[in-house]
């Protein structure tokens, strides 16, 4: 195919601000889908994606607008799913930097398009929502231009919804965005791994962007970092479905199915090409690091095998899920997995008890922790039981969050008594656009993973918005708190927080275990520790039996030989110092449930 007639662009924005929509239009002019077949957002495919009104997995497709060929990757908008967008970056020449007329730049809007200029992508500003009784295209078109640098001329306006403005789209994305060109003379297949797919019939299907020679079906390739050798079983391309084609030429965006069926061959970032090729590897992307940990349990044991299976199959379409085993005392095993944020986490357990017909235990979500004991011994801790003593700690160290905020005026006072509460630190503050006020901050990321974009939303009404980026580790002041029941820590409750607010914290679990514990037949303490001292306590009363009560009659003696035997039960149990108390399953689920307190 004659390179000089593919544009391969992505569109880029934040959240709900009409790229899905967008996408629509486009597939519906330039005919791509059939209209019996065309629906709202027909790009996102899952059914999660449907219901939330949001992208969670980037999404290729092929279009044809006169004789050119128009490859186009719908993106997320969430900065949770950044990784998915900045893959997407690395496979297409230029971007629709995409926002709302209604709602103007958003915090996100500034990291989308940091990242498109990083990878030296064409940028073609866009107002979408011109169609809106509230939208304000002339001022938000005049904000977007000085973002971006450009005329206001060159900032184009459409409407998703009605369709207005997209032929002039079109046109803008043939002019402006330019042509791949080969990154070397040769006629040796090379091309970048941006995503895959696992069907259990053919194995792993790549998605990648072609950048030198040809690819062939029955063509002997090989994987540069795996290392691995297979043959093409197929090649195709997206409409938007995988539709067979003859083979993928350079510049073009497709899917080459392997046939490869056991985990942890195929890696984004990696380069296909051929199996004796004199071609190096493309350059991959940045590894990615998990933010948010979290214990995955299955209720039933016997599910264990169903999780570790399910969790690999979701790790084949979502490839920054990361996990290990782990095994507890009172849960049993399961996996510790890693996440790039709360909304991811919260998308993969649904997937889990949706696809996998799952039943989970979620743990509180927790940071990771860089630990040096006092015998100069440095490690990393994913999971607060597994923190050392408190006489054992010689320096805590805890990743940083650089926070970039976006809110109207009159919530500013407001939000500097949040920032304060959270540890925050304020950089700059300068008024952005229509008279906002744009705040950078640097805090703890444990922190803002403690319910910050929620309180953020609700002193602004909703109109606020965040973006972040994950800054090194810095000394953090913070102590494990274990929660006893019966003088025997329980590991699935312990939490690390800061140490200014463990007082708060201790009171705050005791009291709410206290509420959700059964009675026992014994006096139970429920108690707060850290700092190597108990700081919090309330005592659970024995459960009072009553063990005369089938009795119906005959000599007092009877009763009173029972009484006296439960007396003695008890006396035994004090001389033991505690019994041991069962914690109900129901009580766990309520106590370590996933949350963002």
């Amino acid at each position: 195919m004659n390179q000089d007639r593919i544009r391969n662009f992505s569109i880029i924005a934040h959240v709900d601000h009409g790229k899905s929509t967008l996408a629509d239009r486009l597939l519906e002019r330039t005919g791509a889908i059939p209209e019996r077949l065309m629906r709202d957002q027909v790009l996102d495919r899952m059914d999660l994606e449907r219901e939330r009104g949001i992208t969670i997995k980037m999404q290729p497709v092929r279009m044809q607008y006169r004789d050119y060929v128009l490859n186009l990757i719908d993106t997320p908008g969430h900065i949770d799913f950044s990784y998915e967008v900045s893959r997407a970056l690395h496979a297409v020449e230029g971007v629709l930097l995409l926002v709302d007329s209604t709602q103007g730049v958003q915090a996100q809007t500034l990291t989308t398009l940091a990242m498109a200029k990083e990878q030296g992508c064409v940028i073609i500003p866009v107002v979408s929502k011109i169609d809106s009784p509230a939208a304000r295209v002339a001022e938000v078109s005049a904000e977007l231009a000085k973002l971006v640098r450009v005329p206001v001329e060159d900032v184009l306006a459409v409407s998703g919804k009605t369709g207005a403005g997209v032929p002039e789209l079109l046109e803008a994305i043939v002019q402006r965005i330019p042509p791949p060109r080969s990154s070397s003379r040769e006629d040796e297949p090379r091309g970048l791994i941006f995503d895959f797919s696992y069907s259990t019939h053919r194995g792993v299907a790549v998605y990648l962007r072609v950048f030198d020679g040809t690819f062939k079906k029955g063509q002997p390739l090989r994987f540069h970092a795996a290392g691995k050798e297979f043959i093409a079983l197929e090649t195709g391309i997206f409409t938007p479905g995988e539709t067979p084609a003859d083979s993928l030429s350079a510049g073009e965006i497709g899917y080459i199915v392997t046939g490869i069926k056991e985990p942890g061959v195929v890696a984004v970032g990696d380069t296909i090409g051929a199996v004796r090729g004199a071609l190096p590897a493309l350059p991959g992307y940045e590894r990615v690091r998990p933010v948010v940990w979290a214990s995955v349990y299955p209720e039933s044991q016997d599910d264990l095998p169903l999780l570790r299976k399910s969790l690999e199959r979701l790790r084949l379409s979502d490839s920054s899920l990361s996990f290990e085993e782990e095994s507890s005392g009172v849960l049993g095993r399961g996996f510790r997995c890693g996440f790039l944020g709360l909304l991811h986490l919260e998308i993969v357990t649904e997937r889990l008890r949706r696809e996998f017909n799952l039943s989970l235990i979620v743990t509180i979500p927790t940071i990771s922790y860089v630990v040096t004991k006092t015998n100069g011994v440095r490690e990393t801790i994913y999971t607060p039981a597994k923190f050392p003593e408190f006489g054992d700690i010689e320096k805590i160290e805890e990743p940083w969050a650089k926070v970039i905020i976006i809110t109207p005026p009159d919530c500013v006072s407001a939000l500097v008594q949040m920032l304060y509460d959270h540890e925050a630190q304020t950089l700059a503050t300068e008024t952005f656009g229509d008279g906002r006020i744009e705040m950078t901050i640097e805090m703890p990321l444990r922190e803002l993973m403690r319910g910050f974009f929620d309180k953020l939303k609700n002193i602004s009404s909703g109109y606020a918005s965040l973006s972040y980026e994950i800054l090194p580790e810095r000394e953090a002041d913070v102590v494990r708190l274990d929660v006893l029941v019966a003088d025997e820590p329980v590991a699935a409750f312990a939490r690390v927080v800061a140490r200014r607010r463990v007082e708060e914290e201790a009171e705050k679990m005791v009291e709410k275990l206290h509420g959700l514990l059964p009675k026992q037949l014994f006096v139970t303490k429920i108690q707060g520790k850290a700092l190597g001292r108990i700081i919090s306590s309330r005592t659970l009363s024995a459960m009072r039996k009553d063990v005369t009560g089938y009795l119906y009659g005959g000599d007092v003696s009877r009763k009173n030989k029972l009484l006296d035997k439960q007396k003695r039960g008890k006396k035994k149990l004090l001389e033991r110092g505690k019994g041991k108390v069962n914690i109900p399953e129901e009580v766990f689920m309520k106590m370590v449930q996933s949350s963002a307190e």
